[in-house]
């Protein structure tokens, strides 16, 4: 039982996305609070009236319930927070990401040689043109 239990997170893959998980995790951390401490308060004082643009509301009416005025509200500065930042969330990752991947370059062509008779690439040891079929 323990050996199939072995040969089940080594084939799966389950233990490498375990820890891709709690690793993306700990990053998540660090790119929210790169974003909420130090981002943010730059961003707010780009925005006019600072930070009370997340608090924005629009009143669609009240109600007494139990003594206490109750509001009906449509939170879009929440909504609008949210927005902003998932955006500088999704940036930092973005170029997070770009900073420590790096593509691999691409293969190299396979050589080739050109047909002496309809100038096709040809494989360098071919005695045969697939092309045209003649000797080379």
């Amino acid at each position: 039982m323990l050996k199939g239990f072995k040969e089940f997170l080594l084939k799966t893959n389950a233990l490498a996305l375990a820890v891709g998980v709690i690793i993306g995790g700990a990053v998540g951390k660090v790119v929210s609070s790169l974003v909420s401490d130090i981002l943010m308060p730059f961003i707010g004082l780009l925005v006019p009236s600072g930070g009370d643009w997340r608090t924005a509301h629009i009143t669609l009416g009240s109600a007494m319930k139990d003594g206490k005025v109750v509001e009906n509200n449509v939170n879009y500065g929440t909504f609008a927070g949210s927005v902003v930042d998932f955006i500088v969330i999704a940036l930092c990752v973005y170029l997070i990401t770009k900073a420590f991947i790096k593509e691999a370059p691409a293969a190299p062509a396979a050589p080739t040689k050109p047909c002496p008779r309809c100038k096709e690439s040809v494989a360098p040891d071919a005695t045969r043109c697939k092309f045209c079929t003649s000797d080379i």
